[in-house]
């Protein structure tokens, strides 16, 4: 974890005429599933400061105050023309409220979502909106003649990105941004932060991976030297290699043989908030997702998506006890093209009442469809607790997809091929046997573990093979705490039992399970032969787990005079 500062804004010159004031945070902003590793955060803002003067994306409500200050140190308010927005969300009304009484002159620039959400969040005031669409332009002198590029996604229908020719900078909005907080404005030694960069891609943009390789696609035609993101540091270093990644990440996701269709609607962004969290734990099964917000897609869109996935989820707010009309609509839509044989999810948030999810819910159990999850119901804003439910959801529902698919499938003789032969050999191999357990917060986990590996002896360390779509690789990221619990012989049938069975989704996987916590706050099995609390320090993709190398910073032996467990396997492919 990053020491606890004081929230600042930090600013610096990037360009010509151009500046960067990065209002940081150290501590975790809010509970979505893309802030899930506290590294902090940066909202990035831009300004621009020649003939007229653009400020870029001010912040949301939790700078409000320290970002005006700043900002009013370097400009008069009464000066600015212009506020341009990458996309709008209710976060940034008290902001803009706030920057309207001082500036009430300004022209907000956007798309025409964005217009109509700004005006929705600022019903009071009469706004001066410049609505910009593909191929528009405005010149604020002295060369800054900037170009708009609309990147429209399920998540942001609003999205804009900007480029300033003089400057040669891309201002990304969402795209290639990173929730991590730090000194460095730009990339420099951007490998340790690679990780982050991941993270937010694939809680952020993997669900709707179609739309950002159309995004990647329009990017392509504007030459950048830095990318000006809405979070994180500034692309400068790994510009190229980002972009590359990028489209590798998008063709991993739609190349997925197995999909799920994620519908849904959100009028406070609550209910958004649960469908990136269910969309993360099915990616992380290695089901590819499509995302779709009714409120912005067209009916043959949503057909579309329906017919060619394997299964479908719909997300729903409740609105004075009805679901809102573009999920009535979008229902009719599933009820009519999706065969009995799709598995079915559904979820939403409410304040007072839920009657849309149950709508939902009723219509779904009359039509015949078979549920992959429990229905899930949130009451206001999700907590960690809950956002890792549904992350676990999401995932047991892709492993039932994945399940269904494969027990379709016709099964070669074992012995006929040489894959068959390789994996009896992959099995021979064999490893102790360990119960890795985490915790963050009200958090936990666990799982039974047997590819553990010393890996060093100056630090001690050593590498733990966990699988993509466990629910303990959440917690399993670098700077966080876990507990190797190394199990003994003879006696570790009990624990190797109660942890091989499926938990549901919250499951508390320790019950009837003796505990204690160890120095670093994660549980210790107090049957086990022996522990090692570890920190990771690195970890590493390798095909459908993650290689995690963890330094070990404490340890004891519990039974003096055990012996080791170890795992004896016929196959490489499963315990």
């Amino acid at each position: 974890m990053l020491e606890m500062k004081q929230r600042d804004v930090q600013v610096l010159p990037i360009g010509a005429e151009t500046t960067v004031l990065r209002s940081r945070t150290w501590d975790r902003l809010k509970f979505e599933i893309e802030y899930a590793l506290q590294r902090g955060t940066t909202a990035n803002s831009y300004l621009i400061q020649a003939d007229k003067i653009a400020l870029f994306d001010p912040p949301g409500e939790s700078f409000t105050e320290i970002f005006l200050a700043a900002l009013q140190r370097r400009i008069d308010p009464t000066s600015l023309d212009y506020v341009i927005l990458g996309h709008v969300n209710p976060n940034r009304g008290v902001t803009l409220k706030a920057l309207l009484e001082k500036a009430p002159q300004i022209t907000f620039v956007c798309s025409n979502p964005a217009a109509i959400a700004l005006r929705a969040i600022l019903p009071d005031h009469d706004l001066n909106i410049k609505v910009v669409r593909g191929e528009q332009t405005l010149d604020l002198g002295r060369g800054h003649h900037l170009q708009f590029i609309p990147t429209p996604s399920p998540r942001w229908p609003d999205a804009v990105c900007t480029h300033d020719p003089q400057t040669e900078i891309l201002f990304t909005d969402k795209l290639f941004g990173a929730h991590v907080c730090g000194d460095q404005v730009l990339d420099e030694g951007w490998i340790t932060i690679s990780e982050d960069r991941r993270y937010y891609f694939d809680c952020l943009m993997a669900p709707h991976a179609r739309h950002v390789e159309t995004a990647l696609d329009k990017l392509t035609d504007f030459q950048a030297r830095i990318y000006a993101t809405g979070h994180g540091p500034l692309v400068r270093y790994s510009l190229i290699l980002l972009t590359q990644y990028y489209r590798q990440w998008c063709e991993q996701q739609k190349s997925q043989d197995t999909t799920v269709a994620l519908i849904y609607a959100s009028a406070y962004g609550n209910t958004a908030t649960l469908a990136q969290a269910i969309a993360r734990g099915i990616t992380k099964a290695g089901v590819g997702v499509e995302s779709i917000n009714s409120e912005v897609a067209q009916p043959s869109e949503i057909r579309e998506a329906i017919e060619k996935s394997d299964g479908f989820i719909m997300g729903s707010p409740t609105l004075g006890g009805h679901a809102p009309t573009p999920i009535q609509t979008a229902l009719g839509l599933v009820l009519s093209t999706a065969t009995k044989t799709k598995l079915a999810g559904v979820f939403g948030s409410y304040g007072w009442s839920g009657e849309a999810i149950d709508l939902i819910e009723d219509k779904f159990r009359d039509a015949g469809y078979r549920f992959g999850f429990e229905t899930i119901r949130v009451k206001f804003k999700p907590t960690d607790v809950t956002l890792k439910f549904c992350e676990e959801a999401g995932t047991d529902f892709a492993q039932s997809l994945k399940k269904a698919k494969k027990s379709r499938t016709p099964k070669q003789p074992v012995g006929d091929s040489q894959a068959a032969r390789t994996e009896q050999a992959v099995g021979r191999l064999i490893g102790s046997l360990c119960i890795v357990t985490a915790k963050q917060g009200e958090v936990s986990g666990a799982m039974l573990a047997d590819w553990v590996s010393q890996a060093t002896f100056t630090p001690p360390g050593l590498t733990i093979a966990v699988a993509k779509d466990r629910a303990i690789e959440s917690l399993m990221h670098s700077g966080d705490k876990f507990v190797l619990n190394i199990l003994e012989e003879g006696k570790h049938l009990g624990l190797m039992k109660h942890f091989l069975k499926p938990f549901s989704p919250g499951e508390d996987r320790f019950a009837g399970v003796a505990t204690q916590e160890a120095e670093n706050g994660c549980p210790i099995l107090t049957d086990s032969l022996a522990y090692l609390e570890c920190t990771v320090e690195n970890r590493m993709e390798c095909g459908d787990h993650w290689l995690v190398y963890g330094v070990v910073k404490n340890g004891k032996v519990l039974q003096p005079e055990g012996v080791t467990a170890v795992h004896h396997r016929k196959s490489g492919t499963h315990y």
